[in-house]
């Protein structure tokens, strides 16, 4: 099984499921940087979400360049994005622009724990 074939799904929920922008952030939640021990939304690593005809785009990066868990980070989220009711083809792009700062786009929370101070 390659990398891009969907998990199976019965033919009954991939046609008649609507798919929310809400729906991959909230399944996007259960995928944890390994490092740091928290979600890539929270983390402000998700940039975008875009949904079209069953089709799942998100745009997203890494905290670094040279992050060692990239692929995996990847791979757990094309999977988390599977697992939404409706989802026919899950694409993960990584980018770098802006540059992930987690200052400005991590939560309040993620902030915290991290101990980062505005």
């Amino acid at each position: 099984m390659s990398d891009e074939t969907p998990p199976a799904e019965s033919p009954r929920s991939a046609s008649t499921a609507t798919i929310t922008e809400e729906q991959v952030r909230q399944q996007l939640t259960r995928v944890e940087d390994p490092e740091i021990h928290l979600d890539i939304v929270s983390l402000g690593l998700v940039y975008g979400v875009e949904i079209q005809d069953g089709k799942v785009h998100v745009k997203m990066t890494l905290t670094s360049p040279g992050c060692p868990y990239g692929p995996m980070l990847v791979q757990m989220a094309r999977s988390a994005v599977y697992a939404v009711p409706g989802v026919k083809e899950a694409v993960i792009e990584i980018a770098w622009t802006p540059p992930w700062d987690p200052r400005t786009m991590a939560s309040d929370d993620v902030k915290a724990t991290l101990g980062i101070w505005d």
